[in-house]
């Protein structure tokens, strides 16, 4: 029997602690518990500290009983993505070299969170150094989709994702350069944000002029990973960048009115890209639900050109500063698409990055323009179903062949240059019960906005509810 705590929203959840209705140690040891139960299926959580995490939960129900002041997010238990610094507690980054590396200090989201009172059980399972949307590496093995455990959870949160939708956890952290919080969040039927660079300060890389990589929330629902992300943004001092200040608007309260609201409806990107019949099948459905509550509705898609060799110039580069002389010394210490991946910045030239640079330039402006003529654009938040999970990744969609791991990726990532909010939110789910999630983009700084209007929708599409039923013999059934 599940107990219906793993289930509860993190709002609720964090209410009822602060109420005293449950305690800090029922909520743990109600996750424990589902996580003992599901995590041999799904693999979605590759760490585990139940004894410090039972202190934690202990101590967090004694401040409350002695009156202390807690955070927003006091009690509620989460998994770190197995990418992000935990001091004390492994973090490989899901290569084998790292197995049983364990850091001396948390990244800076990581201890923001534990400020606000979230109890720390362990780490999610990623890709190997997080590249790629499908979750596997050398060191746990694949993630399996909660939804059905032959499918991908997709990447690269698919641990945490997974963790989310299995109840292992009520909010979660994750990362997105081409869709990482987007294209797990869509398999795995919750909410992940990409937020604006900036909101949430990068200090915890090499290089804080680096613009596509970002740390975000994800949550089940909108208001859940908006109460993660009043948490995890706030300028630092380490990112002169980090300006934007944190949201008065979060927690993001009552959903916008969508009466009114200028949608830019881009199923296919402008016809840049391929998408699965299926997946179109729901993101139509659900512009047109849009239309019907009173939103206005255009077939339009923002300047997207040069988009796609920009992100793959600047993934590549930063690829080849962060492993090339590693791969130079050992050609078998990474698998062969990422290989392949940091060869290709290798070859780069200074010009070829500063004119991807110039481009991005470019594409920001012009978004900046579009925004003054729409509220919103929508489109699929991945191209694809979740696949099988023995794959590596698609080899073609829709009859087009596809030549690389980064090709089937690209509904996400063609936005990743643009600095824009974009997020992916549970729409629908295919004939086969998979789950599809619509991707929601807003202009520069409009986070906030951005989660009321997935919240609004969520009223349109409840399908954020439908939890799945993992079996043990494999797969999991609606």
């Amino acid at each position: 029997m599940t107990n219906e705590l793993v289930y509860t929203g993190a709002v609720e959840l964090a209410s009822l602690l602060r109420s005293r209705e449950v305690s800090a140690v029922e909520v743990l040891e109600a996750h424990l518990g589902q996580i003992d139960r599901l995590n041999p299926l799904v693999n979605a959580v590759v760490t585990l500290d139940e004894e410090g995490a039972r202190a934690a939960a202990a101590e967090a129900d004694r401040k409350l009983m002695a009156g202390e002041p807690v955070g927003p997010l006091h009690g509620l238990p989460i998994s770190f993505k197995d990418t992000a610094l935990t001091a004390g507690l492994r973090t490989t980054f899901g290569h084998p070299r790292t197995k049983d590396f364990v850091p001396d200090v948390s990244d800076l989201h990581v201890q923001r969170i534990l400020d606000a009172g979230a109890i720390r059980v362990g780490k999610t399972n990623v890709p190997e150094y997080a590249a790629g949307s499908h979750t596997f590496n050398r060191v746990f093995g694949v993630t399996r989709n909660p939804y059905d455990l032959t499918k991908s959870a997709g990447g690269s949160s698919g641990g945490a994702a997974a963790a989310l939708a299995s109840g292992f956890q009520p909010i979660a952290d994750g990362s997105d350069m081409g869709g990482s919080l987007r294209n797990p969040a869509s398999f795995c039927n919750v909410v992940g944000l990409r937020p604006t660079p900036g909101m949430v300060p990068n200090t915890d890389g090499n290089n804080v002029f680096f613009p596509l990589g970002v740390a975000g929330p994800m949550g089940r629902t909108a208001a859940d990973a908006a109460l993660l992300f009043s948490v995890m943004a706030g300028p630092a001092a380490a990112d002169p960048f980090s300006h934007f200040p944190p949201s008065p608007a979060l927690p993001i309260g009552e959903p916008e009115d969508l009466r009114g609201l200028r949608i830019a409806f881009a199923p296919t990107l402008g016809g840049r890209i391929p998408v699965e019949r299926a997946v179109l099948d729901v993101v139509e459905a659900q512009a047109r639900a849009l239309t019907e509550a009173g939103a206005v509705v255009d077939l339009e898609c923002l300047d997207l050109d040069g988009s796609d060799e920009s992100f793959r110039t600047l993934r590549a580069a930063a690829f080849d500063s962060a492993w090339g002389d590693d791969l130079a010394a050992d050609p078998e210490l990474f698998n062969h698409f990422l290989a392949w991946n940091i060869r290709e910045g290798a070859a780069l030239t200074g010009r070829d990055i500063v004119r991807a640079e110039e481009t991005m330039t470019r594409l920001i402006r012009g978004a900046g323009e579009f925004f003054e003529r729409y509220d919103l654009v929508i489109a699929p938040a991945s191209q694809v179903a979740p696949f099988d999970a023995d794959l590596e990744y698609p080899s073609k969609i829709e009859g087009h062949p596809l030549e690389t791991y980064l090709d089937w990726m690209r509904a996400p990532y063609l936005f990743t240059p643009l600095g824009l909010p974009a997020l992916s939110v549970p729409a629908g789910f295919t004939p086969a019960g998979l789950p599809v999630g619509l991707q929601m983009v807003g202009a520069r700084g409009s986070d906030a906005r951005l989660l009321r209007l997935a919240s609004a929708f969520e009223k349109l599409s409840p399908c954020s509810s439908v939890r799945p039923r993992v079996r043990p013999q494999g797969v999991a059934a609606l």
